[in-house]
């Protein structure tokens, strides 16, 4: 990293305010290094790593969900192909659940969805005696789990 990108040209590059910038490294996303001055100095690899973690939470994945997948990738070089498809296959199983529970949601949301929320007469066909209570609260058919 010769010169490294100043966290200016950065958030010119990814779109992000530079406090957003600031945000990310405190969850090591990105890892500047220091010049002599002590400014901070980002890698072209921080451009790709901050474009992920932007997709990924437009998507609804938390920060919490997409950090430690980032903090195995390789600092201060461009992650392999290999880096990247170990992570696209780890979110590729949550994204299928997601996708799975909100096609179920979308199919059965005019009807019970377990908790008796929306008709007794619907719902006495899906959930006879709210069987579905002694499960807990909540939507009980339509609980979404990630892994």
């Amino acid at each position: 990293m010769s010169q490294g990108l100043t966290i200016g040209e950065l958030a010119a590059r990814t779109g992000l305010t530079v406090s957003a910038i600031r945000f990310y490294e405190t969850h090591d996303i990105v890892k500047p290094l220091r010049n002599k001055g002590g400014h901070r100095r980002y890698g072209r690899p921080d451009i790709r790593r901050l474009s992920f973690v932007m997709a990924a939470q437009k998507l609804g994945f938390s920060l919490s969900e997409i950090a430690p997948h980032l903090r195995r990738l390789p600092d201060h070089k461009a992650p392999s192909k290999a880096d990247w498809t170990r992570i696209s296959k780890d979110f590729r199983q949550t994204i299928d659940a997601r996708i799975a529970a909100m096609e179920d949601l979308r199919d059965k949301l005019d009807g019970c969805i377990g908790c008796g929320c929306l008709s007794l007469k619907s719902c006495a066909l899906y959930n006879p005696a709210d069987v579905k209570a002694a499960e807990g609260t909540g939507p009980r058919n339509l609980r979404i789990t990630t892994t």
